[in-house]
């Protein structure tokens, strides 16, 4: 037995290395059971769960993990922080701005999954807490927010290469509890709270960074402040929000080929300043507010089945106002 081994071993590495000889156009051509593309097995994601209000501003920070259903805590920001907006670059989440439960403030924390640990990163132009925050181009764009005086119609871009902040155009409306996506290359921002007008706002912009323009696209059917956004299939998602004092279990989608809106299954719970993430074809919406309590639930949204399931586990504590990201495993 053992000589047939060694025998067949030394066949396939001649089979090998006349493989590996080959130019493309003939590896192609080469017939062999054991010459298969391997496929490219990713890390298990979890889901991210960063600060919020519970009911005051909170440093904790928990992971879900889908494969064994289950949530756990990693390490706790420096400082409190909720009503911010996360990004994730190089695997690494950035926590933009929000509250730290006396000032808005222009801080950001980087969080490493593999150390599990925070540090600092270089603060935003302008305080914002209720911002929207979204990754384009390998950059973090922080989007409108409230400064603790008015709602914000400027917005920033933070460049990882240079590790600086920059203004860019401004927005046509202040919005604060704005949500943002991107699709496409476009940045969107959608609905809001105007303080100028003291409207809950349905309106929705787009900004496309290689002119440096903000243009309006068609209004949600809904005024949404505090809604989730998230993004599935280049198609962009409003979930949630409030109006005044109606708090919305609502959803909505916008397809920006036909620049329209469609309503979809509405929420099992109302919600308003719940993070919204996508993975594997899902759309996760995690905790938020019913007006009168925090929520420790997350709801599934099956977009092929136009249907929603609550997950089994609970958070650890209700979270109103919290970041979320879908991130790698942590190894530690």
């Amino acid at each position: 037995m053992r000589v047939f081994m060694i025998r067949n071993s030394k066949d396939y590495l001649i089979e090998a290395l006349k493989y590996h000889l080959l130019k493309g156009e003939q590896k192609a051509l080469f017939k062999s059971p054991r010459i298969k593309p391997r496929q490219p097995v990713g890390l298990p994601k979890v889901l991210l769960v960063v600060g919020g209000q519970a009911p005051k501003a909170i440093r904790s920070v928990e992971c879900y993990d889908f494969k064994e259903e289950r949530w756990f805590p990693v390490a706790e920001m420096p400082s409190r922080r909720c009503r911010c907006g996360i990004a994730v670059i190089g695997g690494k989440v950035f926590a933009v701005g929000g509250f730290n439960g006396s000032l808005r403030v222009r801080t950001v924390d980087i969080y490493d999954p593999i150390r599990d640990t925070w540090s600092s990163c270089a603060n935003m132009e302008a305080r914002r807490s209720t911002l929207g925050v979204a990754t384009l181009n390998g950059c973090i764009y922080a989007v409108g927010g409230f400064d603790g005086s008015t709602g914000l119609n400027s917005a920033e871009m933070y460049d990882p290469k240079t590790f600086e902040w920059r203004m860019i155009a401004p927005m046509s409306t202040r919005r604060s509890s704005v949500g943002v996506g991107v699709v496409n290359k476009y940045l969107f921002a959608v609905g809001g709270y105007d303080g100028a007008s003291r409207q809950c706002l349905s309106s929705v912009e787009s900004y496309y960074p290689e002119t440096d323009v903000w243009t309006t696209v068609a209004e949600m059917s809904a005024r949404r402040s505090g809604a989730g956004v998230g993004v599935l299939d280049d198609l962009l998602y409003a979930v949630g929000g409030h109006d005044g004092p109606l708090v919305r279990k609502s959803v909505e989608v916008y397809n920006p080929e036909t620049n329209s809106w469609k309503p979809v299954a509405d929420m099992n719970l109302c919600r308003r300043n719940a993070g919204v993430v996508a993975l594997n074809k899902l759309l996760y919406v995690v905790g938020g507010d019913d007006g009168t309590s925090n929520l420790s639930s997350v709801e599934v949204y099956n977009p092929e089945q136009d249907t929603w399931t609550l997950l089994p586990a609970h958070m650890g504590i209700g979270r109103s106002y919290a970041g979320v990201a879908i991130i790698d495993k942590p190894g530690f």
